[in-house]
């Protein structure tokens, strides 16, 4: 359905906000309220209402409602006090507050003949394939479709449809497929791949991404690593050397924390993290989960911070502790000194979940690598800060030095 208001149009079936030409960012839950605010336009939506079409049932409270309210005001213009497109009715609920055409049903767009031009293929492409061992990964396809291929090795915690959209990662998705076919996919026990895998190791890891990029038919690609993509990227450029072009390593790390150098205060925090999961992963106090969005982004705003809480509800809390017991004792520093694509490492100063020097180490077993600090507290990049246009310069001139 195609709904207009004012100087909106709202495609449900491409999930699309747009004021005039421009496509808006909304978060998926805010754009769900909208979505049940213009299906029922004709009469008030009570606030209990809308938290169960949102939320189902798990537990929220009503400032959750009103901060996904307010960012949907934000996004049309709109505020508390003027209400010129979403009208508070107290202690009861919502309702719009503009007229509404609902225009026609659109047909969802169809993938093109191979080499055709005439109309654009879907924004990201969803599918699935087999690892070695029978377990169901989920990958997904998007960007400039006939571009070079850039693959991006799972990270802890992703979920393909939920970050697709996110305020966390949506501006990496869309920057990274510029001039690209980008290519990335869930680990096993995320998102939506399988989550009942009975393995879940580094060695599974490396084996999975072999199965996404034969499934996906590349030939010659690019990395992209992040965090534990870094360490995933490298084993995976060693095996096979003849496919890999380039590297781009953010964030990384050469050795997880049970083979570092640690202070007791460091010790203290691993352990910290891990009965954090123990105690408080599945439990609906979101306050243990608030901690690692607060460590990935110390600069994120509340709605970053949410975002990243409902995000950690996706995984189970068994396989959320299977993964940090397993990234706290990979070691690819053998693997590192075999590098021979070229390779370019990033990593932020003031990183509180990998730190700088753990990038700096990384760069340094690489041959011929080059390193490029930057000036960010967030081990996620946002949007909105110098580092992440200074990461996309670098990242570009490497990738595309002839662009």
């Amino acid at each position: 359905m195609v709904y207009e208001f004012g100087e909106f149009t709202l495609d449900t079936n491409r999930q699309q906000l747009r004021r005039g030409d421009q496509p808006q960012h909304l978060e998926p839950q805010v754009y769900a309220v909208l979505c049940h605010l213009l299906e029922h336009r004709d009469r008030l939506v009570t606030s209990q209402e809308m938290m169960k079409h949102v939320w189902g049932d798990r537990f929220v409270t009503p400032g959750t409602l009103n901060s996904r309210i307010k960012a949907l005001r934000h996004a049309l213009g709109d505020d508390g006090t003027a209400q010129r497109v979403i009208q508070t009715v107290h202690g009861r609920g919502f309702r719009i507050h503009v007229d509404v055409r609902a225009v026609a049903d659109t047909p969802r767009a169809s993938t093109p003949p191979p080499g055709s031009r005439d109309s654009a293929p879907p924004r990201q492409q969803i599918h699935f394939c087999r690892a070695e061992d029978g377990v169901r990964i989920a990958y997904a396809v998007s960007g400039d479709r006939d571009a070079p291929p850039l693959v991006k090795p799972a990270n802890w915690l992703t979920h393909l449809e939920v970050d697709w959209n996110s305020p966390v990662w949506r501006h990496w998705l869309t920057e990274m497929g510029r001039g690209h076919t980008l290519i990335r996919y869930d680990a096993r026990g995320c998102g939506l791949s399988d989550h009942d895998a009975s393995e879940i190791s580094f060695k599974s890891w490396v084996r999975d991404m072999e199965a996404v990029v034969d499934a996906a038919g590349l030939e010659r690609f690019s990395l992209l690593g992040i965090s534990q993509g870094c360490a995933v990227a490298i084993a995976y450029a060693v095996r096979h050397p003849e496919r890999v072009d380039k590297l781009v390593l953010y964030g990384g790390y050469a050795v997880g924390r049970s083979y570092r150098d640690k202070t007791p205060q460091e010790e203290l925090e691993r352990t910290l993290l891990m009965n954090l999961i123990r105690v408080g992963w599945g439990r609906d106090n979101p306050a243990f989960r608030q901690v690692f969005g607060t460590l990935f982004l110390p600069e994120g705003t509340p709605e970053q911070h949410q975002w990243f809480n409902d995000l950690a509800k996706t995984m189970p809390v068994e396989n959320a502790l299977r993964f940090r017991q397993t990234t706290d004792v990979i070691d690819i520093r053998a693997e590192a000194a075999a590098v021979r694509a070229p390779t370019l490492v990033l990593h932020a100063r003031g990183d509180a979940m990998i730190t700088f020097e753990n990038g700096r180490q990384l760069a340094a077993l690489i041959p011929g690598a080059r390193f490029v600090p930057l000036e960010s507290r967030n081990h996620v990049l946002l949007e909105t800060e110098p580092a992440w246009s200074q990461f996309l310069d670098e990242v570009r001139a490497f990738l595309d030095p002839d662009v």
